[in-house]
C-alpha cells in the first residue's frame, strides 16, 4: 500500500502553535493524547525534502510536504516497548493531519510467522528515495522502505496499529578493539557537491568518554549506505571530542548546526560552525530539543521537543544562527 495510503487515511490532527526559544519559528503540537503521552517520546525527524532534494519546486511527496517523525515507547520500569513513525501532512494554513505506523520485523515462532515490535530509541531518522533509516543505538542503523507500509486487518497482531513498517535490513555496529562502542544516538542527510552522507552522531553526558560525530557515504543509484565489495560500510571522517548533550546534527550548506539539551525545565542550546569550531547559542531552544534537519527550499532546520506536555515540531532561520549570533534588531 505505501506511505500514500497511511498519508490519505491521516486519523490525528495537530494545531499551529508557537514554541517557546529564541530562535523557534511557528510551527506545531500535538493532539492532546500525543503531547502529554508518558509511554511514547518523540525523537527523530526528517522531511520529503530530504527525499527529494533541494530543488525550488520540489522537495514533496507526490505533491505534498510531509514530516516524519519517530517516537520511542516506554513501558514499565524504563522498558522499550516499541518505535513508530508519524506522517504528518504538513500545511502552514490548515492543521496538519497525521497517522502513527508501528515499526515491526518479521517473526517465525513453533511455525508460525508474525510480526513483532522493533525496539530501538530512534533518536534520528533520515528519509532518502523510498528508504528510511533509523537510528538504532548501539546496535547500528535499521532501514525501511516506505512502499512497504501495510494496512493490518487483524490490529492484535499489530499492538492495535491499522499500519506498520516491515524492516528491510539492518546495518551491524562495529568497532575496533580499542574503541568505546559507539552508540548511534541521531542522523540527518547532508547533500553537498562532493556527495550524498547520512550524518550520525552519538548522546553523551559532560563527562562521557565519547563525543563522536560520523560521514557515511550515501549511494544515491541503491538510496543504501555505499560498501564495499564485502559489504562493509566505513565512514568518511570521524570527529571526536565534540559537544556534550548533542541530541542531534545536521550540516547545511557546509555549516553544521547541532541541537544540545540541559535538562528538563531548562532551555536547550544551538550550536553552529564545524567541528572543534562552535559557536554557541544558549537557551535559545525549548526545552527537551532532540533530532535537526534542514529544508532547503525554506531556508529552514526543522526540530522536535520531547517531554510531556512541551512537545512541538517547529523549523529554525538557518540563515540566521549560521554566523555568530542573530543580528540586532
Amino acid at each position: 500500500m505505501g506511505l500514500r495510503a497511511a498519508l490519505a487515511d491521516a486519523n490525528r490532527e495537530a494545531r499551529h502553535e508557537q514554541a517557546p526559544g529564541e530562535a523557534a519559528l511557528p510551527g506545531m503540537t500535538w493532539q492532546e493524547d500525543d503531547r502529554t503521552s508518558v509511554r511514547w517520546y518523540p525523537q527523530g525527524i526528517t522531511t520529503s525534502a530530504d527525499a527529494y532534494g533541494p530543488e525550488p519546486s520540489g522537495g514533496q511527496y507526490e505533491g505534498r510536504d510531509v514530516v516524519l517523525v519517530s517516537w520511542y515507547g516506554r513501558g514499565a520500569v524504563g522498558r522499550w516497548v516499541g518505535s513508530r513513525i508519524t506522517a504528518v501532512d504538513w500545511h502552514d494554513d490548515v492543521p496538519p493531519r497525521y497517522r502513527h505506523l508501528l515499526l515491526v520485523d518479521r517473526s517465525r515462532r513453533w511455525g508460525w510467522r508474525g510480526l513483532r515490535a522493533v525496539r530501538v530509541h530512534a533518536g534520528g531518522i533520515v528519509w532518502y528515495g523510498d528508504h528510511l533509516f533509523v537510528a538504532g543505538s548501539r546496535a547500528g542503523i535499521r532501514v525501511f522502505r516506505l512502499d512497504d507500509v501495510v494496512r493490518v486487518k487483524n490490529r492484535f497482531r499489530s499492538k492495535g496499529y491499522r499500519y506498520v513498517l516491515p524492516q528491510l535490513l539492518r546495518y551491524e555496529a562495529e568497532n575496533d578493539a580499542e574503541a568505546p562502542r559507539m552508540t548511534y544516538s541521531f542522523m540527518s542527510l547532508e547533500r553537498s557537491a562532493e556527495g550524498h552522507r547520512l550524518v550520525v552522531g552519538e548522546y553523551g553526558r559532560k563527562d562521557a568518554p565519547t563525543h563522536r560525530l560520523l560521514r557515511f557515504p550515501i549511494d544515491p543509484r541503491t538510496g543504501l549506505l555505499r560498501a564495499d565489495a564485502d559489504g562493509r560500510v566505513e565512514p568518511l571522517d570521524l570527529h571526536d571530542r565534540q559537544l556534550p548533550r548533542m541530541q542531534g546534527a545536521v550540516v547545511a550548506d557546509g555549516t553544521w548546526f547541532v541541537t544540545a539539551s540541559s535538562g528538563e525545565d531548562v532551555p536547550g542550546d544551538l550550536w553552529a560552525g564545524r567541528p572543534g569550531d562552535w559557536t554557541r547559542h544558549r537557551g535559545v531552544l525549548p526545552t527537551g530539543p532532540e533530532d535537526i534537519t534542514f529544508l532547503p527550499q525554506r531556508r529552514q532546520l526543522w526540530t522536535l521537543t520531547e517531554w510531556p506536555g512541551r512537545r512541538w515540531v517547529f523549523p529554525i532561520d538557518a540563515d540566521r544562527w549560521r554566523g555568530g549570533g542573530p543580528p540586532a534588531a
